[in-house]
């Protein structure tokens, strides 16, 4: 069922493809990155103008560090970003040939490794889902196109991943104390876009995610222009309307984690529909009832 929410954009500012929102646990604002624009971005409390830490490379994911600021998932491996002086420092070479491939989607589990999944250049099947620790890059899962909506469950138990190009996402049993994954099961499918079929008839491909207290899981559809709650079980619970075509990814911040963040895309889109969606771009805001679940500290 769609539902109506006060949605609203967090300043004037406009991403290229923006994507990781993370409301950071210890620093309590909100992170995200520009990918193309090759930007980390801090949003402060009153949601003006963001604080821009420029990269060399494209970063695509974050996650907050344990010993403080971000690590940060560039196309050229993984850095620290010190966020009170700007400053990064190198922590991990990428395991893939980056004239194909980048980082894409990611997170850390419980214990603080960090699961980054990646995506092929020539959106061909022949990415991979990593675990991160001390030890190094180890591939869980190949066979990807573009790696996203990595999520767990409260208790843990479970592991979501989609694969955008597939239309689908999964959810694995997940072993925490050992980082293990069992075999995937399909969560919830979705029917790709016809040639012929108008844009405005296309329900949108998965894309980032993010759970709530509850088990709740939230997808922001990419070119479909909302966000789908489902339960654990895999039903659907709503349908959230959004005033742009390509949601990115959601996040659950604020003081008592009920404000979603939803990270846009504007890059590569049409005049036509940019004209029409001056928030393309923007990180858009809105009120939830359950609390989303609080980030996960990396260990690296």
């Amino acid at each position: 069922m769609a539902l109506e929410f006060d949605i609203r954009p967090l300043g004037t500012h406009r991403c290229l493809l923006g994507e990781s929102p993370l409301w950071h646990p210890t620093e309590q604002v909100l992170y995200s990155v520009d990918i193309p624009g090759r930007q980390v971005l801090r949003w402060r409390a009153d949601g003006g103008v963001p604080d821009v830490f420029p990269q060399d490379a494209e970063p695509a994911c974050i996650a907050a560090r344990a010993t403080g600021g971000l690590v940060v998932a560039r196309r050229d491996g993984l850095w620290a970003l010190d966020t009170a002086s700007g400053a990064v420092t190198p922590l991990a070479s990428p395991p893939y040939d980056t004239t194909r491939q980048r980082y894409n989607d990611g997170k850390p589990d419980a214990a603080g490794r960090f699961w980054i999944g990646a995506l092929s250049d020539a959106r061909e099947p022949e990415a991979a889902l990593y675990r991160i620790d001390a030890a190094g890059a180890e591939p869980q899962l190949d066979g990807i196109v573009t790696s996203n909506g990595l999520a767990w469950s409260p208790d843990g138990h479970w592991l979501y991943r989609s694969d955008t190009k597939a239309h689908t996402i999964w959810r694995h049993a997940f072993d925490v104390e050992r980082g293990g994954l069992g075999e995937g099961q399909v969560f919830a499918r979705f029917t790709p876009r016809a040639a012929d079929q108008p844009l405005s008839a296309y329900g949108g491909r998965p894309d980032g995610a993010a759970v709530d207290e509850s088990g709740a899981y939230w997808v922001a559809m990419f070119e479909g222009a909302r966000l789908l709650r489902f339960s654990a079980a895999g039903e659907l619970l709503q349908d959230v309307a959004l005033p742009v075509r390509c949601p990115t990814m959601p996040c659950f911040g604020g003081a008592d984690r009920r404000t979603l963040y939803v990270t846009t895309a504007r890059d590569k889109r049409p005049a036509d529909e940019l004209a029409c969606e001056p928030w393309a771009g923007a990180v858009l805001t809105l009120r939830v009832g359950v609390p989303g679940l609080p980030a996960n500290l990396c260990q690296l």
